[in-house]
């Protein structure tokens, strides 16, 4: 198998590998022209974003600046929004729903590393995918970890940490990140 092939399988892999060297190079290379517009470039600014992601809906739109690993891993439905300075490493799928907001700050990390140290030094690294619903708004300075998934209508507190999987139709806060309040099905 090649590294990419072991990434896209969530196998351990080398992500100094040429062809991932090339890919992320790539996404480098639209992250920076779109963190390089205008706000009276918003049209060119969706091209890129849909020459970079793996999918996406009509409408989207992200504040620059933006940075992620690969971008092809990247799918989003229709009406997605994210604010200034969005993170999405994405080593493994990001699948975010329809109508999901993003507030300042949000990383989303797909990528985890060895815990054994001996197997870390050695540069190796995985992804687990992680997948947000639709109608979700998801708070500044919140971080969702590698595996999660977060259900439909739920609404993240600003600043939490989102470590295990949130069910549909909740406010979660807090580090870690848990469900506080119910919300009726939209």
């Amino acid at each position: 198998m090649t590294e990419k092939e072991k990434m896209l399988a969530g196998m351990l892999f080398s992500s100094r590998d040429d062809e991932l060297r090339a890919d992320a190079a790539h996404a480098q290379q639209l992250t920076r022209l779109f963190n390089n517009t205008t706000e009276k470039q918003k049209d060119y600014r969706r091209q890129l974003l849909k020459q970079l992601f793996g999918g996406t809906g009509d409408h989207l739109t992200i504040e620059p600046p933006f940075h992620c690993d690969y971008g092809y891993n990247i799918f989003v439905g229709e009406g997605f929004y994210a604010n200034f300075d969005c993170v999405i490493l994405d080593v493994a799928p990001v699948h975010i729903g329809k109508n999901c907001l993003l507030a300042p700050k949000v990383c989303i990390f797909t990528v985890g590393h060895p815990l054994d140290a001996a197997t870390r030094s050695t540069g190796v690294e995985f992804g687990k995918p992680v997948t947000i619903g639709d109608n979700v708004w998801i708070g500044g300075n919140t971080v969702i970890n590698p595996g999660v998934t977060i259900g439909d209508n739920v609404v993240i507190g600003s600043g939490s940490v989102v470590t295990k999987d949130i069910p549909s139709n909740v406010v979660a806060v807090g580090n870690p990140c848990k469900p506080i309040k119910e919300l009726p099905p939209a």
